[in-house]
C-alpha cells in the first residue's frame, strides 16, 4: 500500500492525484514548488519503475511543466529528481521567475522557507482546477 515518506508529508499539501503520482505544493511561498510521486511501493528510483510507470512519470512531469509555465508565467522550470534526503521516489517541478529569492541559484537550502496561507493555497488550488482537467482527482486538504 502506498505511504507517503513522513518528510514529504510534513514539508508539503496535497493538491491531487494524477494516474500514477500524487501531486503536492511544498509548503514554501517563496517559489511555485511542486512534488510529484509515484505511488509504488519502495520505490527510490526512476530506473525501478516498469516501463509503463517510466512513461507515465514522464507524462505527468512534462504535462505538469507546461502547464505551469503557461499558468505562472516562467522564466525558467526546474525539473529534477534527486532523493538524497527523502529517498523515495519524487520528482521537482519548479517554477522560477528572474525576480524569485534565489535567481539565478538553485533553491534548495538557499532561504527559510514561508509557508503558505491558507488564501494563498485556495487560490492555488482554484487557478490548478482551470487548467488540471482531465486525468486528475483534487484532494480536499
Amino acid at each position: 500500500m502506498f505511504a507517503l515518506d513522513p518528510r514529504l508529508q510534513q514539508d508539503t499539501l496535497p493538491i491531487g492525484d494524477f494516474p500514477l503520482c500524487r501531486l503536492l505544493l511544498s509548503n514554501d511561498s517563496n517559489y511555485p514548488w511542486f512534488i510529484l510521486v509515484p505511488r509504488r511501493d519502495d520505490i527510490s528510483e526512476i530506473f525501478q519503475l516498469d516501463v509503463a510507470d517510466q512513461l507515465q512519470l514522464w507524462t505527468e512531469t512534462n504535462a505538469l511543466a507546461e502547464l505551469l509555465k503557461d499558468l505562472l508565467g516562467a522564466d525558467k522550470m526546474n525539473i529534477a529528481a534527486l532523493g538524497n534526503v527523502v529517498s523515495q521516489l519524487h520528482m521537482h517541478v519548479i517554477v522560477r521567475k528572474r525576480e524569485d529569492a534565489a535567481w539565478p541559484a538553485p533553491v534548495w537550502g538557499r532561504h527559510p522557507a514561508t509557508p503558505y496561507s491558507a488564501e494563498q493555497v485556495a487560490a492555488i488550488r482554484e487557478r490548478l482546477r482551470l487548467v488540471l482537467t482531465e486525468n486528475f482527482t483534487f484532494v480536499e486538504a
